[in-house]
């Protein structure tokens, strides 16, 4: 049986082609007077006619191609008998002396194969299948059916060692209300004699953090894709996925006991129309954050829940033009508020309705920039004063008090949300003051982000990026006169300060090195520098990280950063934060994090 024949069985057979090739390299392995006694069956003198007649048999073939084969490996017999028929000089004279099939012009003749020329040949045969059945998905159809290819999985895990440093001098005489605390559990009496919940303002902690990732991108056809993805947190907040090891809170945590995980990522998202030059994308679900922004504005883990259209289209040569409109529900009043009381109080419902548009435009190979401009209309995120009522127990609910945020961090200013009445029943408002708080100006942002690359030294990349925001809804007078918080000292014992608030936030930064940590020792190093006034953004959805626990806006500070990799899919991240408070008591934080990075 000649060797090229081989490939042509293969192309016969297509999903068939394992049976064939592994009789085939079996009969080229073996030894040569089990190939003659083969090749001497009445059936017929060439193994390979043999084989193929088997195959045609089985169902193997159809009987159509077996013939055309069979055409093909008597012919190359034939070819082989001739050359054979009359050996050169050379041969003859290598002829061994007695040899029985010296004179024997029946015999057939079987060239003599190396063991090594075999396992060569068997090699290479079998790459040649198994990258066929890669290819058309029948190497092992009972192990990988055919849903599993539409499934890609990837995940991450980061450890992180966190310093939380406190210089002497903070206030700590409980200047600093935790309003989260208080708006998420049973409302404050403040004309108590205790101290509201507070913050940590004058004692350092150090926390071991981790992070854990999985999720699965699915393709489902026809322009369909579908997303989800799980990940851990010592609590639900929407900025990050942290579980700090050792800590007890929510009934989960401490003394070596399991962790949560939450549904971080679920999404549905269909394209249209997606080429080299233009896409339009459909997305509905909780996805990634969909615009163009720094940390500053949104958090590095926020997820949006709500519905998103993004396009980009080529509009000119290096330039390509990107639109991002969406509406995102923000918080869904509970369907029985108020659950104590038969008549029930209106929705306060809050939605988040944004748009940006913008460009990235390659000014020649060295340089290119990106920029865009977005407007983020927060409906009804601001606090409201309640009809007028007296409170006879912390559980009797005012009519206002899911305007509260479900989530904050530090920073925005805050009212209170309930119109007590004094009555006799509260000693005039001696007693049983019992209170929530919502931010005290609504949220309409402007924002302009901005980001130049220079790539002459690629894979190394200088970068410059730029962002500013301002909340053109904010109006000082009205803000001013209802704040509890982010007033300056008072004039005289027993007065208010003045508010001290603002409504702007920037952002710049630099970063020098490798765009992506690829491969061991690749590199690269940031600084940036913020000032975000305290009614500039949402707090609840800025960076996590910057000021530690206490600040999600009214501060300004720098950030120092490097991340090196030790191998292509892991890598070390050192970053340094120093914050200072803006407007209210004095307030300064440093933070250090050390992280092992690690994605699959």
């Amino acid at each position: 049986m000649s060797l090229h024949a081989l490939p042509l069985i293969c192309r016969a057979l297509g999903r068939t082609g394992a049976l064939a090739l592994g009789l085939a390299i079996a009969a080229a392995a073996l030894p040569s007077g089990l190939v003659a006694q083969a090749a001497s069956s009445p059936l017929s003198e060439n193994v390979a006619v043999n084989l193929i007649n088997r195959l045609v048999k089985r169902g193997a073939l159809t009987a159509d191609d077996g013939a055309e084969l069979i055409k093909l490996a008597e012919a190359d017999a034939a070819a082989a008998r001739s050359r054979n028929a009359a050996p050169s000089p050379a041969q003859e004279a290598r002829q061994p002396v007695g040899d029985p099939a010296a004179g024997d012009e029946e015999a057939v003749r079987v060239t003599y194969v190396p063991e090594i020329v075999k396992a060569q040949i068997r090699d290479e045969v079998r790459q040649d299948v198994m990258a066929q059945a890669r290819r058309e998905n029948w190497a092992s159809p009972r192990a990988f059916p055919e849903w599993t290819s539409r499934f890609e999985f990837f995940g991450d895990f980061r450890f992180r060692l966190e310093g939380d440093l406190l210089p002497a001098g903070n206030d700590n005489t409980g200047a600093f209300p935790n309003f989260n605390a208080i708006n998420t559990g049973s409302p404050f009496d403040v004309s108590g004699n205790l101290f509201s919940p507070q913050y940590n303002v004058d004692q350092n902690r150090q926390r071991v953090r981790i992070r854990a990732r999985l999720g699965t991108a699915i393709t489902l056809g026809d322009g369909f894709t579908s997303g989800l993805r799980f990940g851990t947190g010592e609590n639900n907040s929407p900025v990050t996925e942290n579980q700090s090891l050792g800590s007890a809170n929510q009934a989960q945590g401490g003394n070596f006991s399991k962790y949560a995980v939450w549904l971080d990522r679920g999404f549905l998202r269909y394209e249209v129309g997606t080429t080299a030059e233009q896409g339009l994308t459909f997305t509905v679900g909780r996805f990634d954050n969909p615009f163009f922004a720094t940390t500053m504005l949104w958090a590095a883990d926020l997820g949006f829940d709500g519905a998103v259209i993004q396009g980009r289209r080529v509009v000119a040569d290096g330039l390509t033009a990107f639109i991002t409109i969406g509406a995102f529900p923000v918080f869904n009043t509970d369907l029985n508020f108020a659950s104590n009381q038969p008549a029930k109080f209106k929705s306060e419902d809050k939605w988040l309705y944004a748009a940006q548009a913008g460009a990235t435009w390659r000014l020649n190979s060295d340089f290119e920039a990106k920029f865009a401009g977005a407007y983020y209309y927060f409906a009804n995120v601001e606090g409201k004063l309640s009809a007028p009522y007296t409170p006879l127990t912390a559980q009797d609910a005012g009519s206002t008090d899911d305007s509260r945020p479900a989530f904050a961090q530090t920073g925005n200013t805050y009212m209170a949300l309930r119109n007590i009445v004094p009555t006799v029943l509260n000693n005039f408002g001696a007693i049983d003051q019992y209170q929530y708080f919502g931010l005290a100006s609504p949220f309409h942002e402007l924002d302009l982000t901005g980001r130049l690359d220079y790539n002459h030294f690629a894979p190394f990349q200088l970068a410059l990026t730029g962002e500013y925001v301002n909340n053109l809804a904010f109006h000082r007078h009205s803000v001013g006169a209802k704040a509890v918080n982010n007033l300056g000292a008072a004039p005289s014992a027993g007065g208010v300060g003045a508010f001290e608030g603002g409504n702007a936030a920037w952002f710049v930064g630099i970063t020098a090195g490798a765009v992506a940590m690829r491969q061991r020792w690749d590199w690269n190093v940031s600084l940036d520098y913020r000032n975000v006034q305290s009614d500039a953004l949402v707090d609840g959805f800025c960076d996590a990280d910057f000021g530690g626990t206490l600040l999600g806006t009214n501060h300004k500070g720098y950030t120092l950063s490097g991340n090196m990799a030790l191998a292509p899919r892991v890598w070390l991240t050192v970053r340094w934060m120093s914050a200072t408070g803006l407007a209210g008591p004095t307030f300064r934080n440093d933070l250090l994090l050390f992280d092992i990075n690690s994605k699959f």
